[in-house]
């Protein structure tokens, strides 16, 4: 990190991490990059669910309480903190995901991203897959767009979101995916759609319920 920054054309780092990898310690040196020296640092973790049940089925080897005091360590620390959460994975209902927003509003982040569930061949979510398939929640482009502005019509509007979806080459996928769609696509499709509905970030959110 030291390195990276130290270049003239280095105006700052983003560090993608887990909860369960950083501590006070290396906390307080992202602090002191950002406190003492100027640079702009952002700390992302990946949660992908608040759901302990699913957390253990899908091996993450935290629980979200790891997650959380990731999150509230490194805020308190001023430093800019994101999350990244995925849509669909097996046993979540979509009443589940719309829920979970009340969590994730109780978090202090600067950045979100989503994105929905991709399964990819020779994985073990493969594997669990071809067990299970009925566990598993495939939408259709416009189906989860509308999932993903319920979402968004509960989330805090300060919290910046920068994904709500994402695309991997149809080459790795197993099972269903969209095909070759762009994100520009998906995000001319999402706010066409926010149009229609007269709907926007932070609609529904009330503070402290």
């Amino acid at each position: 990190y030291d390195e990276a920054l130290a270049h003239p054309e280095v105006a700052g780092i983003v560090v993608g991490t887990r909860p369960d990898c950083v501590d006070e310690q290396k906390l307080d040196y992202f602090a002191e990059l950002t406190h003492q020296r100027g640079k702009y640092v952002a700390i992302e973790y990946g949660i992908e669910s608040v759901n302990d049940r699913t957390l253990q089925a899908i091996n993450r080897g935290h629980d979200f309480a790891t997650a959380r005091r990731a999150v509230e360590m490194t805020a308190e620390r001023g430093l800019h903190v994101g999350a990244h959460f995925i849509l669909g994975l097996p046993g979540e209902s979509d009443q589940e995901l719309i829920a979970q927003t009340e969590i994730i509003n109780s978090l202090p982040l600067t950045t979100i991203k989503f994105h929905q569930l991709q399964v990819f061949a020779g994985t073990a979510m493969a594997e669990e897959y071809d067990r299970n398939p009925e566990q598993f929640r495939f939408w259709e482009v416009e189906e989860y767009i509308d999932l993903f502005i319920e979402i968004l019509r509960r989330l805090r509007a300060d919290i910046v979101v920068e994904r709500f979806a994402s695309e991997a080459p149809p080459r790795y996928h197993y099972g269903r995916n969209w095909g070759l769609v762009r994100n520009e696509t998906l995000w001319t499709m999402l706010e066409k759609r926010l149009t229609e509905r007269n709907a926007w970030q932070g609609e529904l959110y009330r503070e402290g319920l």
